[in-house]
């Protein structure tokens, strides 16, 4: 076990400073393709179901990269492998307006949105495994909350430079501006020192194995500590759930303003620029809601808000209103994703984090794909307005079964945060052993 590292305080710490401004700038790419690729898809086919195909293979890929990311984040270098990602993520992205010089070839969007989304999930959980390594831990919520800053500065200026872009020389180019942002992100990386690289060799604790049968037995370490975990479990179960909205939810928002109310590219990403507003409210609220309320109060009152707004966006013709429910449902995201980021962060060993991020974010994706699939089909059939009342219905129906389960009361972190981890890193140990 490496001896601990030492960390200035956070607005002094160089590693995590530069960490933070490298990956602003790539989540501002991030949120410019969040836009560009469905208008690029729309714009050739004309076909909510084509742009919804897109959202399914993005939550296949992610599904399936996620059965071994968290075994290679856990035995790799993690600083390198994020480089790497990057690097390899600005050629895909960089050759798209090239590529569409010759005329739109939609399964070229197909497969750089498989090859794109399984480096994006290495990336993410190395990213989730670093921050606590950047830090002390007594500023983990601090910084959690800052690089959602950084998040929402992407999703309030990304979108609307994506309309522009889009309407000024088309959504292609727009996607080679977000590969330039990868090229950013890697530079930035390459001045950074995580406190701990990655295991190299064998994970910690499991000793000379190798092959299928190992990179299933990691992925199940750290299912294992999930479902061990009286939190976890619970909040993996709702969350599995709630993703089967949540995934579909923006290209409803897109179909309704642009085909609906007929309204133009630049008006969707004004609207998406507006609700990036929710996640700049969350990413400062989140800590003193969850000191104040706790963790289960705040991740059900997100859900709550998540569903009240997928409802009223489907249903209102009113642009006003549609932008602010917009930023009420990314500030009920972002809380969410927060404080459970920072639990699972509290709670998990560090040499079992990328296993169990990687568990925890493949089980609960694993239903996007289908309700993506599914909000889309029925939306084009039925129409937008029945379908997001229908979801937001769902999503109300999952706060009412939290409030069956441990997260009603729970306010999480601290001595009972760790007795908690201690009795499920426990679980997983007595089960490698049988």
């Amino acid at each position: 076990m490496p001896a601990p590292v030492h960390h200035a305080s956070l607005w002094r710490n160089r590693d995590f400073n530069v960490f933070w401004l490298g990956q602003a700038l790539s989540v501002l790419g991030g949120s410019i393709s969040l836009l560009a690729l469905p208008l690029l898809v729309l714009d050739a086919t004309r076909s909510l179901v084509q742009m919804g195909l897109i959202t399914v293979i993005s939550g296949v890929g992610a599904i399936t990269t996620g059965l071994f990311a968290g075994y290679v984040v856990d035995r790799t270098d993690r600083r390198r492998l994020m480089i790497t990602c990057d690097l390899v993520r600005a050629l895909l992205l960089g050759a798209v307006p090239f590529i569409w010089l010759a005329g739109p070839r939609i399964w070229v969007l197909y497969v750089l949105t498989a090859l794109v989304t399984a480096l994006k999930t290495l990336f993410d959980v190395a990213y989730v495994t670093a921050v606590p390594n950047l830090v002390r831990a007594e500023d983990l919520i601090a910084a959690n909350g800052r690089m959602t800053a950084a998040f929402a500065f992407g999703t309030l200026c990304g979108p609307a430079a994506a309309g522009f872009i889009a309407a000024a020389v088309g959504p292609d180019w727009a996607l080679g501006v977000d590969g330039a942002t990868f090229l950013v992100s890697a530079v930035s990386l390459r001045w950074v020192t995580f406190g701990r690289q990655g295991a190299g060799g064998s994970p910690a604790g499991e000793p000379g194995a190798s092959g299928a049968g190992r990179l299933r037995e990691v992925f199940a370490e750290g299912f294992r500590f999930l479902w061990a975990h009286s939190l976890l479990r619970p909040l993996t179960v709702l969350l599995t759930l709630l993703t089967f909205v949540t995934m579909g939810a923006t290209d409803l928002l897109v179909f309704r303003i642009q085909d609906d109310l007929g309204l133009g590219a630049a008006t969707v990403g004004y609207v998406i620029a507006v609700s990036g507003l929710g996640v700049v409210g969350a990413a400062f609220a989140a800590a003193p809601l969850r000191r104040t309320f706790g963790f289960g109060a705040c991740w059900l009152g997100s859900t709550a808000l998540i569903g009240v707004s997928v409802a009223g966006t489907g249903v209102s013709r009113s642009l006003p209103v549609i932008a602010v429910l917009a930023a009420v449902f990314m500030f009920g995201l972002t809380l969410g994703a927060v404080c459970s980021l920072t639990l699972r962060q509290e709670v998990t060993p560090d040499p079992l984090l990328g296993r169990v991020t990687s568990a925890f974010w493949t089980v609960h994706n694993a239903s996007g794909p289908v309700g993506a699939a599914a909000l889309t089909v029925l939306a084009a059939r039925h129409g937008v307005p029945v379908v997001s009342v229908a979801a937001g219905v769902f999503c109300l129906a999952i706060v009412g079964a939290g409030l069956l389960t441990p997260l009603r009361g729970s306010r999480a972190g601290g001595a009972a945060a760790r007795d908690a981890a201690r009795g499920a890193l426990s679980g997983p140990r007595r089960s490698s052993r049988r």
